[in-house]
């Protein structure tokens, strides 16, 4: 049973024995909802919907079209794909977050679906986080004569600034250590380009 406020995770599968395996294993920790086609897929999907886990094949519409009606419809929600679909090269202008291929374990389910959070919480602190320190860089520099920064106020948003850099470095170390290294040295490549 799982509480209220638990991530939602939406299970797309036309295979409904898939679906509703998949659905049974995400359920033991998360709210799930489920569906059988592309067409159900989109009528489940709303803003509540935190992770989706799509299979790419299926008869009505295609996983593939249903991750761009996700992206048009700009529903802030983590996509993997969960497919029996090797890679290829059509995968690289379709905008998942992950991509696994079938059969996958209970655990490599699991392990995506939390994955999938980690880097939602993530991307929602450090936006949080450079708003603040924006804030906090803005306010510094307009300090000269207006004693900003001995303001109480300004002490607050020191300590906010703060809790965001520790929470993103506590996120950060719950990343798989593979993950986070190729996650950060693909990252510093674009850097060095």
């Amino acid at each position: 049973m799982t509480e209220p406020g638990s991530p939602v995770v939406l299970v797309v599968d036309d295979e409904p024995d898939v679906a509703d395996s998949y659905a049974a294993i995400a359920g033991e920790r998360y709210d799930v909802r489920t569906g059988y086609s592309g067409e159900q897929a989109l009528s489940k999907l709303d803003d509540d919907v935190d992770v989706v886990l799509l299979d790419r094949r299926m008869p009505d519409i295609l996983g593939d079209e249903v991750l761009s009606t996700i992206r048009d419809r700009a529903i802030d929600c983590r996509v993997a794909m969960v497919t029996a679909i090797d890679p290829d090269i059509e995968i690289i202008d379709m905008e998942f977050d992950d991509y696994v291929v079938k059969p996958v374990t209970r655990e490599e389910l699991l392990e995506t679906i939390e994955r999938m959070l980690r880097v939602a919480e993530y991307e929602r602190t450090l936006r949080e986080y450079y708003r603040v320190t924006r804030k906090h860089v803005t306010l510094s520099s307009a300090d000269e004569d207006a004693n900003i920064t001995g303001d109480p106020e300004f002490a607050e948003l020191e300590q906010r600034r703060e809790e965001l850099r520790e929470r993103l470095e506590q996120t950060a170390d719950a990343f798989a250590d593979a993950d986070f290294e190729t996650l950060f040295r693909e990252f510093e490549g674009d850097f060095d380009a």
